[in-house]
């Protein structure tokens, strides 16, 4: 039975130290600890400055432990030396600090704004974290094109165009998308494909494009249409109604049934969004509401999301690391984190008051090039928004802290069958993935308390094991990843270590993967097979083989079972998504990708000039230098690759 974590070499890091669903902290550190951490800080504060700046607190091993800002970094960091007057957590921090970085910047603005991007970057444990920092969806209307496309946007804004959002989720700008192509008739299509068209497509024959690409519209109506659209995003729906509407009218006193039809039809997609809005926020414009729920020591943070008037979506946030810490603090540094990427309203509603919140605008300002001002709401309809963020808040709130106390108890029955001697808070599974030997790839997944960890998942391309033999690629895989954890983290402090690692498969993936190990002197990790027993294809008759030769099989309406089964179809997804990913690249390529020195330029050139990839092969040197763009180096390069063997 491999040992329990309290068995272990109590060396947290970053990672470790702290476990972000039962908001508590491992206790570490003697007085000496302490004493040698203020030490550290007083050394600091001999040439410390009385400017505003932002600090770094490092270990022993130089991981960032937190990132602060300060309007005067000198009396700010003095307060880690005055060690009875912290609470607990920064008590602990300061026992672990042994040096420090420090950056002074112009103002109190920039240095919450640099925090901000520190934090991010660093992730440490003893600051609040925005868990869920994917970027937000946005909707592009594009300007570099006579006949302009609308598109869902993610990212970097490089593309030359207007910016509609952020949209809470992906379903919520693919809605709007949706409606929007009904009621403007814009195209979606890439610029590509509307070069290449000699006939409308699919979308013009539903209604949903105007075919611009065959000459259906012609570019003075079809900008109209974009202006149309633009106002709309822009919240004047009113103004756009109205306008269909006598366009409608008209259609109608001439006769010209068809067109009327087309515009009452647009006119149901205009009725469709603005009656599928859940909240009523007429009158609001452009804001954003933030508001806060707290129970159990978890906090949610509920965002409600308005543009011109309309809801485009809202979200649920659970910041980490927000134990013992004041919850106007919490919101403060989570907005600070929220904006980070995405640009901000002139308006901010929320649901307290910040002490910094001044300075908060302020920063957020200064970066986008407008004023940006965060308010309290007091009556009205900004007072029900927030009402109802707070709602969702708490809502949302108990649905997590539900599903939490459920996965709590699976991982500690988990931990029960396999005689773990704790709940894991690390659980690796793997799975390999071909089609008969070819694109062969190894997959990894994660997961833990919180559920999938996907920024943790890993895949392998096989490159020495026999593509046909599963129990080599297993092989193969456990001795690179292992291999790897050996090398950046011998000490197992950095929680990239598994407490469970599943295989999917049975007795004999699970020796190749035991002898990996064994070979390596590794014999304290949990291993399990996971085979489809007797009856392949039914679900419910797994067996669970274990290293002392045991084989488990549970009841099919065992929650432990679903879980288990979760774990392994997720595996098997990620490895079957990686496998059509490589097998993709494959089909697209050339044997030219080979030749050192062969960019897609010069690929380019030797096949319009030969035909195909066999003809570069075979021809001779003179030949290749007659081919166009093609120097007598890279000539003499490619026949050389070819000949020379």
């Amino acid at each position: 039975m491999p040992p329990s974590k309290a068995d272990r070499p109590d060396q947290p890091n970053a990672a470790s130290r702290f476990n972000e669903d039962k908001a508590t902290y491992t206790v570490r550190g003697s007085q000496p600890d302490l004493e040698a951490g203020v030490a550290a800080i007083r050394n600091v504060l001999k040439t410390l400055p009385r400017a505003p700046g932002v600090y770094r607190m490092h270990d022993t091993r130089g991981d960032v432990l937190y990132v602060g800002k300060a309007r005067a970094l000198k009396n700010r960091v003095t307060n880690y030396t005055q060690v009875d007057r912290l609470p607990r957590r920064l008590q602990r921090m300061v026992a672990q600090t042994r040096s420090m970085t420090i950056v002074t910047t112009n103002n109190e603005a920039e240095a919450l704004l640099l925090e901000a991007q520190l934090i991010k970057r660093y992730r440490p444990p003893y600051n609040v974290l925005l868990r869920d920092d994917k970027s937000f969806p946005f909707i592009l209307l594009r300007a570099d094109h006579a006949f302009p496309r609308i598109q869902k946007h993610r990212g970097a804004r490089r593309a030359k165009g207007n910016y509609y959002g952020p949209f809470a989720s992906a379903g919520s700008v693919n809605n709007t998308l949706n409606a929007l192509q009904k009621l403007f008739l814009l195209r979606s299509c890439t610029d590509g494909f509307f070069k290449t068209r000699d006939r409308p497509c699919l979308l013009y024959q539903i209604k949903r494009c105007s075919a611009p690409c065959v000459g259906r519209i012609s570019e003075e109506d079809y900008a109209e249409l974009v202006d149309d659209a633009k106002r709309f995003l822009a919240g004047k729906s009113t103004d756009v109604q109205a306008k269909l509407g006598g366009q409608m009218q008209a259609a109608s006193e001439a006769m010209d049934f068809e067109l009327a039809a087309v515009l009452r039809d647009r006119l149901k997609a205009l009725t469709f969004i603005q009656g599928s809005q859940a909240i009523n926020a007429e009158g609001v414009g452009d804001a954003d509401i933030f508001a806060m729920a707290c129970k159990q020591g978890v906090i949610g943070i509920q965002a409600f999301f308005i543009r011109g008037g309309q809801n485009w979506g809202h979200r649920s946030f659970f910041p980490a690391h927000t134990a013992d810490v004041p919850e106007d603090e919490v919101l403060l540094s989570f907005l600070t984190q929220f904006y980070e990427e995405v640009p901000p309203p002139r308006t901010i509603f929320v649901d307290r008051d910040l002490a910094e919140g001044a300075l908060l605008g302020e920063a957020l300002g200064e970066r986008a090039g407008y004023k940006v001002a965060l308010s309290v709401p007091q009556r009205g309809t900004r007072r029900r928004l927030i009402d109802q963020a707070r709602r969702n808040a708490e809502e949302a709130l108990d649905r997590r802290l539900a599903e939490s106390t459920t996965q709590a108890k699976l991982l500690r029955d988990v931990a029960d069958l396999f005689e773990l001697g704790e709940p894991p808070d690390r659980i690796e599974v793997y799975d390999n993935s071909h089609i008969q030997g070819t694109n062969a790839l190894g997959a990894m997944i994660v997961a833990g308390p919180e559920g999938f960890r996907k920024g943790q998942y890993r895949k392998f391309n096989i490159r020495h094991a026999a593509t046909d033999d599963d129990f080599a690629m297993m092989r193969e895989v456990f001795q690179r990843r292992f291999a790897r954890a050996q090398s950046e983290d011998p000490d197992r402090d950095g929680g990239m270590w598994p407490d469970l690692v599943l295989i999917d498969g049975g007795r004999g993936q699970l020796n190749a993967a035991r002898g990996v190990l064994e070979d390596m002197g590794i014999e304290d990790v949990c291993l399990v097979g996971v085979a489809k027993g007797p009856h392949h294809g039914r679900e419910g008759r797994e067996v669970f083989h274990l290293l002392d030769g045991r084989e488990i099989t549970l009841p099919t309406n065992s929650p432990v079972l679903f879980y288990l089964q979760r774990l392994r179809d997720e595996v098997h997804r990620f490895a079957i998504g990686a496998h059509r990913e490589k097998r993709a690249k494959a089909i697209g390529a050339s044997p030219l990708d080979e030749v050192p020195g062969i960019g897609p330029a010069r690929k380019k050139a030797l096949l319009m000039h030969f035909g195909t990839a066999r003809a570069v092969r075979n021809s001779s040197l003179e030949d290749l230098q007659r081919a166009p763009g093609v120097s007598k180096a890279v000539a003499q390069q490619v026949y050389d690759f070819y000949h020379a063997r």
